[in-house]
This record gives structure tokens, C-alpha cells and sequence, in this order.
């Protein structure tokens, strides 16, 4: 498949979340398209290794071990952006947990993890970017199909996405004119996470999924790059679905 292609050279990305099947996705395709990278993940070795993969030189592309939860080191992270490659011209907040708990079962700690990393996470990556962002620059925070409707036993997980989109909407008012600021709303992506779901439910959401598949992570790269592109300059506050139809918005 034949994808848009935007020139991203002298550009600078930063993305949380890098070594997920998603991040890599996006980190891949800013690359090809010229950009430079600042690639952060929790475990220093598996995001240095990724990084090399990507440019061996390590002239574009610079990786950062990051709790996302800890401000203090997201903060840390954006300086030491800004140090190496200048202004931030692209922002995709893709660190995320989903794991399993009905809410009567569910403990305190869980719930609390979730919303650390899938909502706080968000907020701190944002409010650190912000001072050293470009004029006209994106930032694109992954939500969920979850976040619009819910998930049986994930319910931290979706409330921390709703938040996203909300917090998502608000961001962008505050940051217009200088900044865009948008969500995707992925649904079932093909990777471990979905793999999982689909061990134990079988065929039952492609089947409801009119396209009947799953999506691929570089599908919700393509979208995050257009969102960032120039071809978005009018596009600020909203949430675009990437789910083959299987959540209809209204």
C-alpha cells in the first residue's frame, strides 16, 4: 500500500512509548520522512537497541530511558531534546499499560498504575514539551477505542483514555493558535496487547469490526503523520478513529 509522504527534514519528533508495536511504527515512518528523533521507552537497553536499528550513526536519533510517570524526568527528557536537535515539531504521547481487573476486584495500586501512566503520564509529557515547541507544531496523544466506549475489566484503562480526549480538547484551546493538538483513537492493532485480547475472546470483535481485521500500526502511524503534516494546518481538538469501523462515532 502506497502511503502519503510528508518531508519532515530539520523536524524533530518526540515520542514516549517507543518500543511498543505502535511507537515503532511511528518512530519509522518520521525517520523515513527525515526527521529527528527522540525515541524514550522505560527500559534504557531495548530503546538504545531500537534507536540503532533505526540509525546506526546516531546522528538523527537520540534515545532516553523514561518513566513517564516521574515529572521531574520528563522534564529532564524535553531539555535534553531541545540540547541535541533545537525546537519540538512533533509530540505523540504513546507510553501506555493495559492489563486485566473487573472494578470489584480491581485494588487500589492497579487502578492508580493505570492512571499514572495512561492519563498523568499525558499531562506531565505535555506541560514539559510545551515551552520548547516550534510555532506551528503538533502534539498527538494516543487515546483508545476504549476511552469513547468503554472495555469490560478495563475500566481504569478507559477512564484514563476518556481523560486523554478530554484533556486533548482543552490543551488544544490553550495552545491555538502556535500549537495543534489532536488524539487517535486506535481499535484493535495488531501486536502483543491485541494478540492477548484475542487469545481469550477468539474472533468476536473482528467479526463485529466491519472491515474484518485488524488494524496495523503503521495505519495509526499514517494518521499521526498527517496529523502533524502541514495537510492538518486546520485540524486542532478533535479524535481521529482508527478502528475499521467498529466503533462509529456520532
Amino acid at each position: 500500500m502506497t502511503r502519503a509522504q510528508y518531508d519532515y527534514s530539520s523536524h524533530t519528533l518526540v515520542l514516549t512509548g517507543a518500543c511498543g508495536s505502535i511507537g515503532r511504527a511511528i518512530a519509522q515512518r518520521f525517520f523515513d520522512s527525515g526527521a529527528n528523533c527522540v525515541l524514550t521507552d522505560l527500559d534504557q537497553d531495548s530503546v538504545s537497541a531500537f534507536a540503532d536499528s533505526l540509525d546506526p550513526t546516531g546522528q538523527r536519533v537520540l534515545a532516553l530511558a523514561l518513566d513517564v510517570t516521574d515529572p521531574a524526568k520528563v522534564d529532564a527528557v524535553m531539555q535534553a531534546s531541545h540540547d541535541r536537535f533545537g525546537p519540538i515539531h512533533a509530540l505523540v504521547t504513546s507510553a501506555g499499560l493495559y492489563d486485566d481487573a473487573m472494578v470489584a476486584d480491581m485494588p487500589d495500586a492497579q487502578w492508580q498504575r493505570a492512571i499514572a501512566i495512561n492519563l498523568d503520564s499525558v499531562f506531565y509529557t505535555c506541560r514539559a514539551a510545551i515551552p520548547f515547541m516550534a510555532e506551528q507544531s503538533a502534539i498527538v496523544n494516543i487515546a483508545s477505542l476504549a476511552g469513547h466506549r468503554g472495555s469490560r475489566a478495563h475500566a481504569h484503562y478507559a477512564a484514563a483514555k476518556g481523560a486523554v480526549l478530554s484533556f486533548s480538547r482543552s490543551l488544544a484551546v490553550e495552545l491555538a493558535p502556535k500549537i495543534r493538538v489532536n488524539a487517535v483513537s486506535p481499535g484493535l492493532i495488531d501486536g502483543p496487547m491485541v494478540q492477548n485480547l484475542l487469545s481469550l475472546t477468539g474472533s468476536h470483535f473482528i467479526d463485529q469490526t466491519p472491515m474484518k481485521r485488524l488494524g496495523q500500526p503503521e495505519e495509526v502511524a499514517s494518521a499521526i503523520a498527517f496529523l502533524c503534516s502541514a495537510d492538518a494546518s486546520f485540524v486542532t481538538a478533535t479524535s481521529m478513529h482508527i478502528n475499521g469501523g467498529l466503533y462509529i462515532a456520532s
